[in-house]
């Protein structure tokens, strides 16, 4: 019966029970790294009276994002290095599923929106403060949230309603939409379609509204001196990194029909993890606010 599957088994990254041990104490260091990173900033930007502009309101959202992004995947692959049979219920998948797609969606739209208040700061400072007051800035943190809850809870309620079939093995280390269409009894071209068609609008529209704002940006500099050209980018040089590190790996996973999961597992360990845990580093190594804030807090 396909509505038996009651579990499905996890293959993880390797089954080289050698390098499942090296694994095991590389990736804790880096979920330590990221938990610890993301969690200070969280800290530093509540306890500074210097860090209270929208762009830091936003980044400490993001550092909380980044927390609950990679704790959907990290600490169940990381305990699985160090067990024979790694397994996850059908229950746990779903919440799996629904986490990695609410709380990655969520930090889609809260890049554009930290992309919109460097727009803001730049092109219209002096309407900054009527533009981005802390009602608009709220509000906008909600309504990214609210997106990624919408989009997540589609992708669980498509998939879930689907028959599964035998072996319940999936090559990733975690519960991913591709993966789990490759468990369906039934055709399941339709569905894949479904959800590469609206992973792809909101990676890609997401990435054009990134776009615009930062053409928008350089257009208004043009006539700026050398100067202000390099303080206005200064500002926005972490989260063009950011972006970069984020999308890059999102579009090359979501936006194409999968060919090869093997391949996709590899780089959703950026996507999940590695960026997670640059961010905090990219965020404070160019901020010198943010470094005396961090600095002040340790006195």
């Amino acid at each position: 019966n396909a509505s038996s599957v009651k579990e499905f088994i996890l293959l993880s990254l390797s089954e080289n029970q050698g390098l499942q041990k090296i694994y095991f104490v590389m990736f804790l260091l880096f979920y330590v790294i990221t938990v610890g990173g993301n969690l200070l900033i969280v800290i530093t930007i509540f306890s500074s009276q210097h860090l209270k502009s929208p762009m830091y309101f936003f980044l400490c959202y993001l550092s909380f994002i980044d927390i609950c992004y990679s704790s959907t995947t990290a600490p169940k692959m990381i305990a699985d290095f160090l067990v024979e049979k790694k397994t996850i219920s059908f229950v746990g998948c779903m919440a799996q599923l629904f986490g990695v797609h609410f709380f990655g969606c969520t930090e889609i739209f809260l890049l554009v929106v930290m992309a919109y208040d460097r727009y803001a700061a730049i092109c219209r400072p002096l309407h900054y403060t009527t533009l981005m007051t802390r009602q608009v800035c709220g509000l906008l943190v909600i309504t990214s949230w609210v997106g990624g809850f919408l989009h997540s809870i589609v992708q669980v309620l498509l998939i879930s309603h689907l028959s599964f079939c035998g072996p319940p093995k999936i090559d990733h280390y975690f519960c991913d939409v591709y993966h789990l269409l490759q468990l369906i009894c039934t055709d399941t071209y339709t569905v894949g379609v479904v959800f590469v068609t609206v992973s792809g609008m909101v990676t890609l529209s997401s990435l054009l509204a990134l776009l615009a704002s930062y053409v928008a940006i350089l257009v208004s500099l043009r006539s700026q001196i050398s100067a202000g050209w390099h303080k206005a980018l200064s500002t926005c040089g972490s989260h063009i990194t950011v972006v970069v590190l984020f999308f890059g790996p999102c579009v090359f996973i979501y936006v194409r029909p999968s060919r090869s999961l093997s391949e996709d597992k590899v780089v959703a360990v950026l996507y999940t993890l590695i960026t997670p845990m640059l961010n905090p580093l990219i965020y404070t190594l160019r901020n010198a606010e943010v470094k005396n804030a961090m600095r002040k807090l340790w006195r």
